[in-house]
This record gives C-alpha cells, structure tokens and sequence, in this order.
C-alpha cells in the first residue's frame, strides 16, 4: 500500500535540494538567487487547472503580505515556459514559475509518484510546498496544501513556530 501523503523524502532541517531550470521569460532559476531570503517553493500538478489556479490565486491575493514578511514565492510545474507565461498572464500572478519539463527538480524533491483521482492510478506530481530559508535549509513542509487558504496555513505554521 501506497502512502500517499508523504511522498517527499525530505525533512525540515534538510539542506534544500538544487534548483535550477527556466522561468516564464526563459530566464535561468537557481537555489541561490534566493539567498538570504525565505522561499516559498510550492508544486503543483498544472497550469489552467481548478486546484491549481485556486492556489496561485491565493499566494498572489497575499503576495504583499508574504513579502512584509520576508517570502519569496516561486512555483514549480511540469509546465512548459508558454504556458506558464499564459497562467500568470490570465491570472496576474506577480512571482515567477519554473517550468520543469523533464521533472528534474520535481524528483529530487520528492513529490512525482504514484496518484489517485476518480478510481485511477498514475504517476504525477503531489501538491506540497517548502518554505527554505535564506541559508537554503528547509524550514517547513506542507504536505496537505490548503488550496483555497495557503498563505495563511504557511503564515499560521511559521509565525506560531517564531
């Protein structure tokens, strides 16, 4: 039996895996642009989709509120640059995406592996999200994403834990 919910095989206090790939624009991403800034990196299945797009919106609705607290979002899909760049524009997101086409960054962080929905298996991406310091250690890891209300679960979670 398959656990589900704990796909990633990271802990909090773990050096954050590599990140590099492309954003929207095509600009190349890494781990260490975000250097001494707390990141929100957050995976999410895919573009256009009701979870997806429910997420995104309510990081962008709060993104004023994340930055004042010292946040950097970035999100990460299987997504190619075009689409992304189509997402953001119809829902004005105001931080980038990293299109992970070959999932390279998605598997190192654990969350590609087996999914249920309507009675079928396959394999696809787990919504989880990691909040990595500015010294690039993970610092917290939401595994049941709040889709409707993610900054404040990742707000409540850290601000109970200062």
């Amino acid at each position: 039996m398959i656990n589900y919910s704990s796909m990633t095989h990271l802990t909090v206090g773990d050096q954050a895996p590599a990140l590099n790939g492309k954003n929207e624009n095509g600009d190349e991403v890494k781990l260490s642009d975000y250097s001494g800034k707390r990141l929100i990196l957050y995976f999410y299945p895919k573009d256009m989709t009701p979870g997806c797009t429910t997420e995104s919106c309510n990081l962008r609705d709060n993104y004023e509120a994340l930055l004042e607290k010292g946040f950097e979002i970035l999100g990460v899909s299987a997504d190619d640059e075009g689409r992304h760049a189509k997402f953001i524009a119809k829902h004005e997101l105001p931080f980038h995406l990293l299109a992970d086409t070959e999932k390279e960054v998605i598997k190192s962080y654990g969350v590609w592996g087996p999914k249920k929905f309507m009675g079928k298996e396959f394999d696809g991406i787990h919504r989880t999200t990691f909040v990595i310091d500015g010294e690039g250690k993970i610092e917290a890891i939401f595994k049941k994403v709040k889709t409707k209300a993610h900054a404040e679960q990742i707000l409540e979670e850290l601000e109970g834990a200062e």
